[in-house]
Formats: C-alpha cells, sequence, structure tokens
C-alpha cells in the first residue's frame, strides 16, 4: 500500500462539513412525501435545533481560533478560517432549502389538510383580530417588558436564542427615532390556535399577535416599523479545571457567562428594513457575514409545537409503547435473573424499566450494601434520583459521578449534583480535564456465597425520557470479571487509582484505542493471510484520525468494513487503493440512532463489544468512556442480528457515494425493509415470516472449532 495515500487531505473530509451533510439528510426526510406530514414538520423542526446547537458550539469554536490567529490544519487540510468559509455560505444554502421546504411544501400541506399558519397578523379577519388583541390583553400584555433605547438607556443584553421584536419608533414630541425591543415571552405558548373558517383549523405565532399590539407598549411614540430577530451566541464554556478550587462554583460562573457570549449569529426575516437592520447590526456588534435572512418565521422548532397539536392522527405515526422485555419478571428479584443469566436491552424497542427497577430495587434490598453510578443527562423527573436518594436514606453507601461539563446540561446537572448530596450521596464530579461519558451503574450485594456484583452497562444516558426517543442498547451482567473491572473504573473516579490490568472492559482514555487498533490490525492480519476478515462498527461519529488510517489499511488488505455512522464521517469510500472495501450507511429514522457496536469476525470466533464512546478524538481521549464485550452466545446473536437488520435497511439509510454525497437505497430488485420499523414488530410479537425474508443474510456462518 502506498502509504502516502494515507496523508493526503484530499483523503478525508472536513467534521463540520460532514455534520452540515447529516443535517441534509434530516433536512430530506422533511421533504420526504411519503412520510406522516407532522413527522415531516417534526424532522423541519429538529434541523433547526441542531443548526442552533452546531453554531454556539461548533462555529463558535473555529470563531475562536480564528481571533486567536490559530493556522493548524484540520485532518482535511483546512485551516479554522477556510473551514469558516466553507461552512458559512453551506449553512445559508442548507437554511434557504429549510424555508423553501416549509413554504413550498409543508405549510400548503398543512392548509389541504384542515390546519393554516397566519404569517402575518394583518392577514386576520375581523373576528379573528378581536380574539387576537384579546388574548394580548389578558394573557400576553402582562408578562412584556418593552425597552426603548436612547442617550439615557443603553441597548439591553439580548439572551441567547431568545426571539425578540426590534422596532423603530418616533417620539411624537421630539420627532426623534429611536430603536426599541421587546422579548417574546418562552414561558407562553408561541403557538396560538385562533378561530378558523370553512372548516380549518388555524394558528398564529405569539410574535404576530405582540406585532400587531406593539403601540400598546410605546404609547406616545409611533411605530415606524417592527420585525422579529434572534441571536446566538458563544456558548462552549472555557473553564480552567487546574485553576478552579471549586468545579462546581466554576461552572456555575461559567454558565452565567453564557449570556455574555459574542454574538455568532444574527437572525432575521428577509423583508426586514434596512434601517432597523442597520441599527440591529450597530447594537450587536455583528458583522453581514453573519446575518441570516430568511423568508418565514425565525426558529422553526416552533413546527414541533404544531406537530403537539391535539387532533391530526392520521397525520402522525402511531405511537410506539416500549415493550416489556421478554424473559424479565420486574415483580419477581432482579438480582436473582441476573445471576442466572445475562441480559440484553434493546431501547426503546424494550421498556427503560428494568434499569430503573435494577436502581429501585437496590435501593430497598436490605443485602444491598452499596450502589455506584455515573449520571451524564438525565430526566428532569428523574427515577433514577429519586432511587439513588432513596437508597441513600435506607443507609446504602451511594456514590454518584454527576458529569458537570455535560454541554448544555450543565445547570441540570448542578442542581441534581446538590439534591443526591442532601440526601446522602457521595457525589464526585469526575477526572480534571476529562467528561466522565461512560454509562455504567454497579450494585454490591452481600449474599450467602459472600459478596456479589451486579452491574448494568449502556450505550446511552440514564434518562427515562430520551430512551423512548434514542435506540440504545444495554446489558445487565453479574459476571465477575467485569464486576472486578466496574470497581475499578469507580475506584479511578473517587480516587485517581488505576488498577494494573483490566479483565473486560475497554476503558478510555486509558486503553480503548489501542484495543480497537488491534482489533482492527488483527482482521487485516487476517485478511492478508488468505482468511476471512471482516468489520462492521455503528457508531454516531467517526472522526479520529489514527482509527481511519487503520480501516483504510485494513481494506487495503482485503477486509470487508461495513461502517453505519449516523453523524459525522470523515472516511471516504470508494478511493482507489484506500477504501473500496468500505461502505458507509447513515440510518434516519425516527428514533434517532445512538447505539454503538462494533463486531469483528476473528476468522469465524465473532467479538462483538458494545460502548458510550464514538471513534472520535474526544471519546477516545478525552473522556472517560466504557466499552464492554458480549460473550453470552445468544446475547451475541441478537446483537449481530440487529447489524444485520440495519444492514438490510432500504428505506430509511442512506449511503455514502463516491462523491461525499448520500442517497438512498435504490429500490429496483430490492425488498422494502424499515429496521426501526422491524424491530418494533418484533418486540410486540407482531413481525411476519415474509419481514424476516426480507433480511439480506450478509453474515460469514461462524465456524466451529476445528474447521
Amino acid at each position: 500500500m502506498d502509504k502516502k495515500l494515507l496523508e493526503k487531505p484530499e483523503n478525508y473530509y472536513n467534521r463540520e462539513m460532514s455534520w452540515l451533510q447529516f443535517n441534509y439528510r434530516i433536512l430530506n426526510e422533511a421533504k420526504d412525501k411519503s412520510i406522516p406530514l407532522f413527522e415531516r414538520l417534526n424532522f423541519l423542526s429538529i434541523t433547526e435545533s441542531n443548526l442552533s446547537e452546531f453554531f454556539m458550539v461548533r462555529v463558535a469554536s473555529l470563531i475562536d481560533l480564528v481571533h486567536a490567529d490559530v493556522k493548524k490544519k484540520d485532518i482535511a487540510g483546512l485551516t479554522p478560517q477556510g473551514q469558516l468559509d466553507l461552512i458559512i455560505p453551506e449553512t445559508k444554502n442548507m437554511i434557504a432549502s429549510q424555508y423553501s421546504t416549509l413554504n413550498r411544501q409543508i405549510l400548503p400541506a398543512m392548509e389541504e389538510n384542515g390546519l393554516k399558519l397566519v404569517k402575518h397578523y394583518e392577514d386576520l379577519n375581523e373576528k379573528q383580530s378581536k380574539f387576537v388583541d384579546k388574548y394580548f390583553e389578558k394573557e400576553v400584555y402582562p408578562v412584556l417588558t418593552p425597552m426603548a433605547v436612547d442617550s439615557s438607556r443603553p441597548f439591553p443584553l439580548i439572551s441567547n436564542k431568545t426571539l425578540n421584536i426590534g422596532a423603530l419608533i418616533r417620539d411624537k414630541k421630539k420627532d426623534v427615532i429611536d430603536i426599541a425591543t421587546v422579548q417574546v415571552p418562552s414561558v407562553l405558548p408561541r403557538v396560538v390556535e385562533i378561530p378558523g373558517e370553512d372548516g380549518c383549523r388555524e394558528i398564529i405565532l405569539l410574535e404576530q399577535i405582540i406585532e400587531k399590539n406593539l403601540n400598546q407598549l410605546f404609547l406616545n411614540y409611533e411605530i415606524i416599523c417592527a420585525y422579529p430577530y434572534r441571536i446566538m451566541r458563544n456558548a462552549d464554556l472555557a473553564i480552567d479545571e487546574d485553576d478552579a478550587s471549586d468545579l462546581l462554583k466554576e461552572i456555575e460562573k461559567q454558565i452565567k457567562k453564557r449570556a455574555w457570549g459574542e454574538v455568532i449569529r444574527l437572525d432575521v426575516e428577509a423583508e426586514m428594513d434596512k434601517r432597523l437592520l442597520k441599527e440591529l447590526k450597530k447594537q450587536l456588534n455583528v458583522n453581514s457575514d453573519y446575518v441570516y435572512s430568511v423568508n418565514g418565521p425565525l426558529d422553526l422548532t416552533f413546527l414541533g409545537k404544531v406537530r403537539g397539536l391535539d387532533g391530526f392522527d392520521h397525520l402522525k405515526n402511531k405511537k410506539y409503547i416500549p415493550q416489556p422485555v421478554k424473559g424479565l419478571d420486574l415483580d419477581a428479584n432482579i438480582f436473582d435473573q441476573i445471576k442466572k443469566k445475562d441480559i440484553l436491552l434493546h431501547h426503546p424497542y424494550d421498556e427503560f424499566t428494568p434499569v430503573i427497577e435494577f436502581i429501585k430495587q437496590a435501593a430497598i434490598d436490605p443485602d444491598v450494601l452499596a450502589i455506584k453510578q455515573t449520571l451524564y443527562r438525565v430526566s428532569g423527573n428523574s427515577p433514577i434520583i429519586a432511587a439513588l436518594a432513596l437508597a441513600a436514606e435506607n443507609g446504602k453507601q451511594v456514590t454518584v459521578l454527576v458529569e458537570l461539563k455535560a454541554r448544555f446540561d450543565e445547570e441540570n446537572n448542578i442542581n441534581w449534583a446538590k439534591k443526591l448530596e442532601k440526601a446522602g450521596c457521595h457525589v464526585i464530579y469526575g477526572l480534571v480535564g476529562l467528561k466522565t461519558h461512560s454509562k455504567i451503574a454497579l450494585v454490591v450485594r452481600r449474599e450467602e456465597d459472600g459478596i456479589k456484583r451486579y452491574v448494568h452497562l449502556g450505550t446511552g444516558n440514564y434518562n427515562d425520557v430520551t430512551a423512548k426517543l434514542y435506540t440504545d442498547m444495554g446489558m445487565l451482567t453479574a459476571s465477575d470479571a467485569i464486576g472486578e473491572d466496574a470497581t475499578a473504573v469507580f475506584n479511578m473516579l473517587s480516587g485517581y487509582s488505576e488498577p494494573p490490568a483490566w479483565n473486560k472492559l475497554l476503558v478510555a482514555p486509558i486503553w480503548m484505542k489501542d484495543r480497537f487498533l488491534a482489533l482492527i490490525d488483527r482482521e487485516a492480519e487476517n485478511a492478508r493471510m488468505g482468511k476471512s476478515a471482516k468489520i462492521i462498527a455503528k457508531m454516531n461519529s467517526l472522526c479520529d484520525p489514527t482509527i481511519i488510517r487503520a480501516l483504510y489499511e485494513a481494506s487495503n488488505a482485503g477486509v470487508k468494513i461495513e461502517l453505519i455512522v449516523r453523524g459525522i464521517c470523515c472516511l471516504k469510500t470508494g478511493i482507489p487503493g484506500l477504501s473500496e472495501n468500505i461502505t458507509v450507511r447513515s440510518i434516519v429514522g425516527n428514533f434517532l440512532e445512538h447505539a454503538r457496536i462494533f463486531y469483528f469476525y476473528n476468522d469465524g470466533f465473532e467479538d462483538v463489544y458494545m460502548g458510550s464512546a464514538d471513534w472520535m478524538p474526544r471519546n477516545l481521549d478525552k473522556r472517560v468512556e466504557i466499552t464492554f464485550p458480549v460473550e453470552d452466545e445468544d446475547l451475541k446473536k441478537r446483537v449481530i442480528e440487529i447489524l444485520e437488520i440495519q444492514l438490510s435497511d432500504t428505506l430509511k439509510a442512506h449511503i455514502m457515494q463516491p462523491d461525499g454525497s448520500y442517497a438512498k437505497q435504490d429500490l429496483r430488485g430490492r425488498e422494502k425493509l424499515e429496521a426501526q420499523n422491524y424491530f418494533c414488530k418484533q418486540a410486540m410479537g407482531s413481525l411476519k415470516e415474509d419481514d424476516k425474508k426480507k433480511v439480506s443474510r450478509i453474515f460469514i456462518p461462524r465456524m466451529k472449532i476445528g474447521d
């Protein structure tokens, strides 16, 4: 193999541009007329929320690097400024496509199905106008705080991501034009239903109601013009953990600083008065490159609220209810069942209840001595937190690692940490310089034959809400080897003591990356020896340069590599002499694909791992992550089947093309299969034989020992 190929920047995709490709895949779902209309609304809403976070973190960090005059190039050979030069115009293209989809497809289809969005208050009829004015007077007016700006009143601090209305107003007495602003209150519903006509339901957005009545807020002024606007600020926290004597207080301080972050994006309606736009740019210190003009309502996340309107059930997917785990009796002692056999969990097809019950039973079991758990993101009313608090009150030794640096969940996690401490839990905040992203819970129990350890390991957060929305895997086990490793993990997190050796768990940043590289190299060596060799890896993102180079070398050696990568993928397929044996697919469905699964053929003795880590530098080098083996033969078979079904998906899989674009499967001569729907039917026991026949048999049969 020509090693120079591994170093050429043109053989890698830029991470940020790859992420934009992912958001385009979600946008394509919003355009897909075969999908129920209200689900398309939701996909369009998701593209908006994704793009907002992308700006506040990724674009913001690039802008910081440019300010610092950093010229270092990324894996694709681009400097920070070079990346921005690509991202900004591409983002504007994406936003234009979002609004084209909204105006040309979504809104007309809504109206055809009996729901109309009134875009401008001027379009209200007399009855609707009176309704809106009354609604403003009773519900909205008391909440508003109008802010006029003049020589004695400076322009107010505009909060990140809030929707505001800017106006040019003329003082009737002095005949002077000033700027004014009023925040659209987020505590009120943005989508307001108003009286419809001709059997059609109608809605209007809160900002239009405020605009219509703006004169009531500025009684001594003439309203020259008024338009909504929204800003995004740099929300990437800069925390110096080495100098922080109290990490919790330092993060609390940094969260407050987010409100003052540099404005990196200003969203305005395309028809905004140029004089008002000029004044906003001046007051917010924004240059023209960071102004985004849109042809419609700002912040399309309101479409998610529209989707939640009562009725229109025929335009929505039937809500899936997670099913009980087959063979697991939650009314019986869960520990006795785990001791007999490892238990595999596949969310959201399986209930998240067994994970909650695992902690709940431990909290009240008189034989349980200790519970140790990591928490990265939890729900607002978490039953896990309640169970941990109860355990501490019951005298158990409860140790909880709460990751305070979980982005945009920092405040929530600080509150949970304080509540757990008050309940008597020992709360730790992880290691300096590393995020703890691993998903692990350890229960230590006294039994007749001595101390027994029970462990839950997962690919997703201990969040009962997202467990219904994200696809994740988990395993409950009483393996002594894994139990020892779990104890070592928590000792490392609380006391900085690393064991001399590990049994089963792959732990980052210690040795997980080296182990993955060894597993990839083993497949490559088997291929060079003429043996069958195969790698299947499912993850959220793939951008670690060392891993990608190892995959390229394995491909060149003849290893068949099939990647299921939901989001960012910096690897290129189809490069002669480099990646001819690699395929990449991204599944975008009703549930967010979140599980990480890694399969290595290993000359017929398959190795299967699952865990919390993507193949990204941040996961492998800068976070505490855990990947665990699936060794029970029945469970291994089940996990391999899950991979097999996803690789057979012909409806929701987007396949990477040689030019880096993604295209859905050509259905000619192929069966229609949607993996997520297949898993739902399977969990409900409604899978038919015809469904099973649609799965391609792509795996090499496992060889027997001695063959």
